[in-house]
């Protein structure tokens, strides 16, 4: 449980520094948040402030230079079962089905049974609705249909913290607002603790309770926004005045940000 606190992840004065071809060059620079139980984030800023590089150090794959990341109160080293990963780029193993894709985790857990597998895999691909393509071979699927694949996987494993880095930024527009459909239906039946990043305002604002602003590198928490539109949420609200105020006044933010980046 994430304590008495209700807070599932926090971030503690996170600073990234990298041995660039020019000298040090520092990508996080004092990062401090907190994330509440089952809370979902997201997390915009110009290309370069340092969004996925935040992500991968709370995914513990990689570390930082100083600070520190707790789950659950418990310091991050590595990667944990607890928090499931999903990439812009699918990462799928080719040479697997779309079912041996969603088990894959779930094998390496040596107490499952096949039974209990086969049930936790048929449950997810049918939430996303994959289930008539489960013996499909990613070659055989769609952008939208494979990360599907990784969103049912990532979901498989039960953890407790999904991070999503641009999930849906590789996508046509019309398979992105199915997603994001989809993602919000899933988030408030699962109730997951979520750390989407994308570049997309308008979605920020669409799935999120709270959206971080990131600055420019290097990359501190600019500010953060509560999104104070009740779910569920669909297509239409995006018409709402109070999601278009929002919306225009987080561009305006992010704009700044890239304005620096251009100096």
């Amino acid at each position: 449980m994430a304590g008495n606190s209700g807070i599932k992840v926090k971030i503690d004065n996170v600073v990234k520094k990298f041995e660039g071809r020019n000298g040090e060059v520092t990508a996080l620079n004092g990062v401090n948040l907190e994330i509440k139980n089952n809370e979902f984030i997201c997390v915009v800023g110009p290309s370069g402030c340092g969004k996925s590089t935040l992500l991968n150090i709370i995914a513990g794959l990689q570390e930082p230079t100083s600070g520190e990341i707790l789950v659950d109160g418990n310091k991050v080293t590595g990667p944990g079962k607890e928090r499931g990963v999903v990439f812009q780029q699918y990462a799928l193993f080719p040479w697997l089905t779309v079912r041996e894709n969603v088990e894959f985790g779930l094998k390496l857990n040596k107490e499952r049974s096949e039974q209990e597998i086969r049930e936790i895999s048929e449950k997810y691909l049918d939430m996303v609705g994959l289930k008539a393509f489960a013996d499909s071979f990613p070659k055989e699927l769609s952008g939208g249909m494979k990360q599907r694949v990784a969103i049912a996987r990532a979901y498989a494993v039960n953890p407790s913290v999904l991070l999503m880095d641009e999930p849906f930024g590789a996508l046509d527009a019309q398979t992105r607002t199915q997603l994001q459909t989809e993602l919000l239906h899933t988030w408030e039946s699962e109730r997951k603790t979520c750390f989407f990043i994308t570049h997309d305002v308008e979605e920020s604002v669409i799935l999120a309770q709270r959206v971080v602003i990131m600055s420019a590198r290097p990359g501190r928490i600019k500010e953060i926004v509560p999104i104070d539109i009740p779910y569920p949420r669909d297509q239409e609200t995006k018409m709402a005045d109070r999601f278009v105020e929002l919306k225009n006044y987080i561009w305006s933010k992010v704009y700044q940000e890239y304005l620096e980046v251009k100096k």
